[in-house]
């Protein structure tokens, strides 16, 4: 008998292929799976050309929290079968484990693959699985040449100011530009300022659906015809302004005599009307409301009654209106191609801004490196990055976009030895809002067309629940054709169940499958009633269910196991937060604490925000009682109004209040903001207080967020004042500028979840409610925009008629039907969902026909008092359609927990040690200021040298001549270093270059007369033989060297007074130095090495010293500069250097002996190079001190 392997042993991993994963049918263990076998190399032909280890295998989904996710689950599945490998005896309950056991089965083989496994299990860390923004981001970064971008890119998530900028800069250049008549249409059309012309072309930005270089054809004859129309307006102004007296006495006279139509002129409006026509008069500017008033005095627009025909008025500004009304409708401003060329050249001029200052946004990262690929160097960027990742996963592929897929298409669509894997469910494309684009989707389906590959068993829910959603949308399908309206281009096809071994009982009766609650009435229900009704009937039902944990007859059965059922087992899915905020207050009026999960509110939209300005208002202003007083009676301090007339009343209790308001102005600018609030909050029993009510939790998480993110920003905003204006924009905004201000969970405590459907896509629950299914939101042409696909192109309407109303419309609808899916395909037991003839609005006949589950269960519509009939045909073993149930005040009751605390575990308290990173110039010299601790601060002490008394003025145009100190110093290693950087011998042979930018540092250092002087003297540096042990050597003579070598190793405990001693002991013992002062190095020691060199098998460490000794060479004898050494201590430095090099050397050369490979140091002073010993201090210290200095600071003497 021929047992069929599971498709994760069967995919071929070479191609461009698309597996397409129902809900529930493991996904992520089929990825996983797929990566587990590339690691092996699996496959026969099936399997890629070779092994691949984790850095390249790219596997790219939507979300952080996805990414990480799915690294532990692929780390866990490796390590799992590395174990399973490695055992040899083992058998695997996993059969796609088994089936690879099956043929590695030669003990060989199976050692190989754990070995293999294991190590790429530790190598995860470094596994590229990425979001598609941070793929792009590090494509640019690690190919800058290749992709055209900068090394280093600033992340700017928000492009608001950007854009304001851009916007008042299109204003500038473009609308500035404009005749007054057309500046006075925009007026008219809400495009005064540029502020409003930004909101109002916001939609389309990042559409670049117009040429920003030019404007349409449209606006430039719009421009041409408001000049025109401008004159013809006056003209009836004026002609107005001198027939006004007597058109209104004729006016009175038509309404006395019921001239005028009932209708179009009711008494009450007329006054208005004539007011209307006194404002035109007077020139004022009216808006297009105003102007359809003045149609209706115009000739052609004035309806008058049978008599009034008789009395026509003869006025010509009458005759002047037509005109202007006729023009009106020619001249009607191109809005939408106005606003279409004004976003795509904000668009640019925000990339052109971003591009200047090094930043870029999210949507920047796919755009930067999709440009790129499509650019003239796109094939050798294209090629690079497959030869990093020859193999792609793409996971949650149905909630990509056009952008997305072209750079993924023009990596690997096509591409021979390469692998691009598509994982998703068209099914539940439910992200449109966040540009998601299921119509990309459905364009890869059919560019994959033979390579499709299917999961279809249901591993996480019951039968009766997989039966259920297989019979509720194969009904539809079969009954109205169509099923999630993309014209059949997403078939729904029936998955199999792999079943659960736990069973759901209710009040001791087995539960599974779907249960729908019919609501049936004469007359529809409100969107408002339907959603109290249903919150109230279904906490009611959560109510009872968990009274039933609670006395043994609701839970979970599993062999001869029962565990009751728990809040946390239950999750109500809703779709936004007045539905959140409906069923929460119902659970709470029954007692039952619950939880709201959603990946869009914001913490800044919350109460507590309005609450926490004007308390930080108080504290920034305590002087002002209006301030204190507004603070004092907010929610969040909650003082009862008895308490509050009290302070009123009492003046030293009030003065008292405001001088603690004034210790927390103090506690603010000492320490912050957060831990201000946090002592306010208990001063006031703030936390207390609410953790006695079932949803105060949620007030104090919102509390301490809203102090962190202020915590945060006001580390970059300077005083009170500007953190309260922060704070004010953001709240007014009612939404927070990163994905840190999103609601924060306030509590992992056992809770019912209420949670949105878009937040519950990947989640399961073990029982899922969905009250409010039947509620929508749909298209409205006059909420613009609009959004619709046509030949796959995404169109956006700021202007919609009908058509373009129920285009959008039936987008929408097709994505609710998508929605609905995901949230039946939650629950892994049993789903309720509340049905009703529900009406948004009003009127006689429901609108289920508009919603999700109306157009699945009804197609296209059903009677109010039809609901029963209609789903007749709809029932099934696993559908059960019963009478919605009353709801009941019935409270949940739980079982009081006694809990005993075990005794408190107190930690032993350990003296901490301090712990720094020092350097040589952080060693102190008796009576002597501490140094710098930076390293490079080594140099700052290389100063004249104080004691040298010399009248003689030093020679000129010589090096003796250049200005002493830190600086000029620092000035002259800078040059030396550039010579190292650039190669000694490449610099003497092309010095133009190097020479220029000496000059360039001269000159900004007011030192430019000098560079005669530098020039000769940087050559003598480059070319003067240094004396060695037994040899010379000259800097443009070396091969082998690193200049600045940065070193850092530990040092444990090291007393710098024996370090003192040992050092006197070893080097010139017989002469006099400043001692060490007494200190204690623990931490690390870190440094820089001006110059490190091989020659003849031995390396040498080299420090340029630039030192003042004397007025000419003659004063830079070996003696004098030996003294400079001992008096700086310099000796010092030059061994730690060698201990550095010695240790680097140790953990480097196999065959390491200090005796044969450790030259020595080489002290060079810059200015004595021409004296007699050549400016040159060699010293090789015994290896006894460095060896006993390695141990000193290893912590083993």
């Amino acid at each position: 008998m021929n047992i069929e392997r599971p498709l994760p042993i069967t995919f071929p991993l070479h191609g461009t292929r698309l597996i397409e994963a129902s809900a529930g049918t493991g996904k992520t263990f089929t990825l996983a799976a797929l990566y587990l076998r590339l690691v092996l190399g699996h496959g026969d032909e099936n399997g890629f050309s070779r092994p691949l280890l984790p850095p390249e295998i790219l596997v790219v989904t939507f979300t952080e929290a996805a990414t990480e996710e799915l690294r532990e689950r692929i780390r866990d599945r490796l390590a799992d079968a590395a174990r399973i490998f490695a055992d040899g005896s083992a058998e695997a309950d996993d059969p796609v484990l088994a089936e690879l056991l099956n043929d590695y089965s030669a003990p060989d083989d199976r050692a190989r693959c754990a070995q293999r496994l294991d190590a790429a299990a530790q190598w995860m860390d470094e596994a590229a699985i990425y979001t598609i923004h941070g793929f792009c981001n590090r494509m640019l970064k690690q190919h800058a040449f290749d992709s055209g971008s900068l090394f280093s890119l600033e992340l700017q998530e928000d492009a608001s100011d950007e854009q304001q900028m851009a916007a008042r800069d299109y204003w500038r250049t473009i609308i500035s530009k404009f005749p007054v008549s057309a500046a006075n249409a925009l007026q008219s059309d809400n495009l005064g300022n540029p502020d409003a012309l930004l909101e109002a072309c916001r939609p389309l930005l990042g559409l670049k659906e117009a040429d920003p270089e030019e404007l349409p054809q449209s606006v430039t004859h719009w421009l041409t015809q408001t000049g025109p129309q401008a004159d013809k307006d006056q003209q009836a102004r004026q002609q107005l302004a001198d027939e006004l007296p007597e058109f209104l006495e004729w006016v009175r006279a038509a309404r006395d005599n019921k001239w005028l139509n009932g209708n179009s002129y009711r008494t009450t409006s007329l006054p208005g009307m004539l007011q209307t026509l006194q404002r035109y008069a007077n020139g004022e500017r009216l808006n297009d409301k105003a102007y359809d008033t003045l149609a209706k005095f115009s000739h052609e627009g004035m309806k008058l009654t049978k008599a009034g025909q008789e009395h026509r008025p003869d006025f010509a500004f009458c005759q002047q209106l037509d005109a202007v009304m006729e023009g009106r409708a020619n001249t009607q401003l191109p809005r939408t191609d106005l606003l279409a060329h004004a976003a795509a050249w904000i668009d640019r001029r925000v990339d052109q801004v971003r591009r200047q200052t090094a930043t870029m946004g999210f949507d920047d990262m796919l755009s930067r490196l999709h440009d790129a690929l499509k650019g003239g160097n796109g094939e050798r960027l294209a090629q690079v990055i497959r030869d990093q990742f020859p193999v792609a996963l793409i996971d949650e592929f149905q909630d990509t976009d056009p952008t997305q897929y072209g750079i993924f298409s023009a990596l690997y669509e096509g591409q021979e030895g390469t692998g691009w894997f598509m994982i998703g469910d068209p099914k539940q494309a439910i992200y449109a809002f966040r540009g998601a684009d299921v119509f990309t989707y459905l364009k890869a389906r059919r560019a994959t067309a033979g390579n499709h590959y299917t999961l279809d068993k249901n591993f996480r829910s019951a039968d009766a629940m997989v039966h259920a959603v297989n019979h509720l949308f194969s009904y539809s399908q079969n009954t109205f054709g169509d099923v999630f309206m993309m014209d059949n281009a997403i078939p729904f096809e029936a998955v199999k169940a792999n079943g659960r071994k736990d069973v759901l009982l209710i009040d001791n009766n087995e539960k599974s499958g779907i249960t729908l609650w019919v609501d049936e009435r004469e007359k529809p229900v409100s969107a408002g009633q339907y959603r109290d009704e249903q919150a109230a009937r279904c906490a009611s039902e959560i109510a009872h269910l968990l009274n039933g944990a609670v006395k043994g007859v609701t839970g979970f059965q599993k062999d001869d196991s029962f565990r009751p059922l728990h809040p946390n087992d239950i999750a109500i899915l809703v779709r936004d937060r007045t539905e959140a905020k409906a069923i929460r207050d119902a659970l709470m009026e029954r007692q039952v604490r619950s939880v709201y999960l959603s990946d869009q509110d914001s913490v800044f939209a919350q109460p507590e925000a309005h609450d926490l300005l004007l308390i930080l208002h108080a504290c920034a202003t305590p002087e002002s009682d209006t301030r204190v007083r507004s603070a004092l009676a907010c929610a969040v301090l909650d003082l009862a109004y008895a308490e509050l007339d009290a302070l009123n009343q009492d003046e030293v209790r009030w003065e008292e209040t405001v001088e603690q308001f004034h210790g927390y102005r103090q506690q603010w600018q000492t320490q912050g903001v957060l831990p201000m609030l946090r002592s306010l909050l208990m001063d006031f029993h703030v936390p207390a207080r609410l953790s006695q009510s079932l949803d105060g939790e949620r007030a104090l998480t919102n509390l301490l967020h809203l102090a962190e993110l202020l915590q945060q920003a006001a580390t970059q905003l300077d005083g009170e004042q500007s953190l309260i204006r922060y704070l004010e924009d953001t709240v007014e905004e009612g939404r927070g500028s990163s994905k840190e201000s999103i609601l924060r969970l306030e509590s992992d405590d056992d809770r019912v979840k209420v949670i949105t459907i878009h937040k519950s896509k990947g989640l399961e629950y073990p029982l899922v409610y969905l009250p409010f299914i039947c509620s929508f939101r749909p298209a409205d042409k006059n909420k613009p925009p609009l959004r619709y696909h046509e030949n796959d192109h995404l169109n956006v309407s700021l202007e919609p008629d009908e058509t373009v109303e129920n285009k959008a419309d039936h987008e929408r609808l097709a994505e609710d039907m998508r929605l609905l899916y995901v949230a039946l395909t939650r629950a892994c037991h049993t789903c309720t969902l509340g049905i009703a003839p529900y009406i948004k609005g009003r009127g006689k006949q429901n609108q289920l026909e508009k919603s999700a589950i109306g157009r699945l269960l009804f197609g296209n519509g059903v009677a109010n008092d039809g609901l029963r009939t209609a789903l007749t045909p709809v029932a099934h073993d696993a559908v059960a359609i019963i009478n919605a149930p009353d709801s009941n005040p019935e409270c949940y009751q739980p079982k009081a927990q006694a809990q005993t605390l075990r005794t408190p575990l107190i930690p032993v308290a350990r003296q901490r040690q301090p712990w720094w990173i020092a350097s040589y110039s952080a060693l102190k010299q008796v009576q002597e200021t501490l140094a710098p601790a930076d390293p490079r601060g080594d140099q700052l002490a290389e100063q004249q040298d104080d004691t040298v008394i010399d009248d003689a003025e030093p020679l000129p145009d010589t090096i003796h001549a250049f200005p002493r100190g830190a600086a000029p110093g620092t000035l002259l290693h800078d040059v030396l270093e550039q010579a190292a950087n650039q190669s000694f011998t490449q610099t003497l042979a092309d010095p133009a270059e190097f020479e220029t930018s000496v000059e360039e540092k001269l000159q900004a250092r007011g030192w430019q007369d000098f560079m005669e002087v530098i020039r000769h003297w940087w050559k003598q540096a480059v070319t003067t033989s240094l004396p060695l042990e037994n040899d010379r050597i000259a800097l443009n003579t070396l091969h082998t060297y690193v200049p600045e070598l940065e070193f850092l190793f530990p040092a444990h405990q090291v007393k710098v007074a024996e370090m003192d001693t040992l050092i006197r002991q070893h080097i010139h013992p017989q002469h006099p130095r400043p001692r060490l002062e007494a200190d204690t190095l623990n931490g690390m020691l870190k440094g820089f090495i001006d110059l490190v060199f091989e020659h003849d098998g031995k390396y040498y460490v080299l420090d340029y010293k630039s030192n003042w000794l004397g007025v000419d060479d003659s004063a830079y004898t070996l003696d004098a500069m030996t003294d400079a050494v001992l008096e700086k201590r310099y000796e010092v430095q030059y061994v730690l250097y060698l201990l550095a090099l010695h240790r680097l050397l140790k953990s480097r050369l196999p065959d390491y002996d200090p005796d044969q490979h450790l030259g020595g140091a080489v002290y060079v002073f810059l200015r004595g190079l021409q004296g007699p010993a050549a400016g040159t201090v060699f010293d090789r210290p015994d290896r006894a001190l460095i060896e006993r200095l390695d141990g000193m600071f290893g912590g083993e003497i």
